[in-house]
């Protein structure tokens, strides 16, 4: 299990999602930063860019909304090193306080990537920690080996 950073608040709950893809890390990370396009891979319906970031609309500062036909999360993107990490936190959709997530992209010795999604949060109400815990587990594991998948169909189509 990869150490949490420090980054993240020392009170918070944790969640960590991992999955490896066949694909190098600046295919998966490539994949990654293109959030128009998640809703072709991943549980997401649509993508809305409400603002551009820094360089480009995947940069440092960038605004986006997810969404699925019951929630909308709105997100910043906070921290971006190309082909390593993607850093976000969540500003509203949920109910949810202090959530912030890191995509870490390794490379693995076969050319592959090792990737290890990790979330910290606080639920806004006394006694949802456990259920967001779960629901966060499950939507990071999924998008998680989505993005695997992705990037190595993405690879298999250059």
């Amino acid at each position: 299990m990869t150490e949490v950073a420090p980054e993240l608040p020392e009170r918070a709950i944790r969640v960590l999602a991992t999955a490896t893809s066949k694909a190098p890390p600046a295919t998966v990370f490539a994949l990654l930063m293109d959030g128009a396009r998640w809703p072709e891979w991943t549980i997401f319906d649509g993508f809305e860019l409400v603002r551009p970031g820094e360089g480009g609309p995947s940069g440092v500062g960038e605004v986006h909304v997810f969404s699925t036909a019951l929630t909308r999360a709105r997100e910043e993107i906070v921290e971006c090193v190309a082909d390593r990490r993607l850093s976000y936190v969540l500003l509203s959709g949920f109910p949810l306080t202090d959530y912030r997530a890191y995509v870490d992209l390794s490379a693995c010795d076969d050319g592959g990537t090792s990737i290890s999604w990790r979330a910290a949060f606080n639920p806004k109400y006394p006694g949802t920690g456990w259920l967001y815990r779960l629901f966060i587990t499950a939507v990071l594991k999924k998008i998680s080996s989505d993005l695997a998948a992705g990037a190595e169909k993405r690879m298999g189509q250059k």
